[in-house]
């Protein structure tokens, strides 16, 4: 059976320019599963947004090569257009990838998709804007900002990032409301979760799934900084949510307000600004999965 025609959206500088260096391999490997593909090297991201709208207009099938920034901007312009997108990771954290269980590897990522097993997965909004995995802010929204600024390489940004961003951390309050139902937090971070990972391999959110309808919502309250320090090995096993100073909230609507200015970040980049209200958009997206099993 010949396969659809796919459109491979491709960020040159994601990982540090890794993409750009494995672009030829990646489509060799596509030709070799029958995959022919027309790529396009994005120039931003609003260009990545508007080929995918381009090739979704056509009846393409969608490959993004890149960091979760792109994948999670595309996806969002393909929620609810019943067009089905492939993943070949290509940035520094690569947390969708990792929760799907796709590999790194190009061959290996192009594999799966020209094997074509798709999965409907949710899709978040936060103020009109989308997202796949995680929105979060307060703590995070410094640490994403010093990690995108950073000249540190790989997955050792995040580390560096949290460390310089926990140096002037002040307590903030948060005001949620919780599908109706009214919270107060003063502490860290508010991360509103679809899917469980984020920061390069971070578990905030252990017990998220992409296709369950609902937000895991994550709320780091006060400390000292020594305990949260303390605190942070944990997250990479999905561990800190056992500590008293993490409470777990799921819901269909998550409003965020704070005592003071915080943008909220998602997939890596900034998409709104606070107060913001994050819903989620179930089954909306059609992703190319591994076999049977995936998370």
């Amino acid at each position: 059976m010949a396969q659809p025609p796919y459109t491979l959206l491709v960020n040159p500088s994601a990982g540090g320019g890794r993409t750009r260096k494995l672009l030829r391999a990646a489509l060799a490997a596509l030709a070799d599963g029958g995959i022919e593909a027309r790529e396009v090297l994005t120039e931003n991201i609003e260009h990545g947004r508007d080929e995918a709208r381009a090739a979704a207009e056509r009846g393409d099938r969608v490959i993004v090569m890149s960091g979760d920034g792109l994948i999670g901007q595309v996806g969002g312009v393909l929620a609810n257009t019943g067009t089905v997108m492939g993943i070949i990771p290509g940035g520094r954290g690569n947390d969708l990838a990792r929760v799907l269980s796709i590999p790194a590897d190009v061959e290996e990522a192009a594999g799966i998709i020209a094997a074509g097993e798709t999965r409907d997965v949710d899709v978040g909004e936060a103020n009109g804007a989308r997202f796949l995995c995680i929105a979060s802010c307060g703590f995070d929204s410094e640490a994403n900002r010093i990690a995108n600024e950073s000249r540190v390489r790989g997955p050792l940004v995040y580390a560096y990032a949290a460390l310089r961003a926990l140096a002037a951390w002040k307590p903030a309050r948060f005001s949620l409301t919780i599908d109706g139902e009214a919270v107060e937090v003063v502490g860290y971070t508010i991360a509103a979760a679809n899917s469980k990972a984020y920061g390069g391999g971070m578990f905030i959110a252990p017990d998220a799934r992409l296709d369950d309808g609902l937000l895991d919502v994550i709320a780091i309250a006060g400390g000292s900084k020594v305990r949260f320090l303390r605190g942070l090995p944990a997250v990479f096993k999905g561990e800190h949510v056992e500590r008293d100073e993490v409470s777990v909230h799921r819901c269909r609507e998550l409003r965020i307000e704070a005592d003071r200015p915080f943008s909220v970040y998602a997939d890596g980049d900034p998409i709104t600004e606070l107060p913001a209200t994050i819903r989620i958009l179930p089954a909306a997206l059609r992703l190319i999965v591994p076999p049977a099993g995936a998370p």
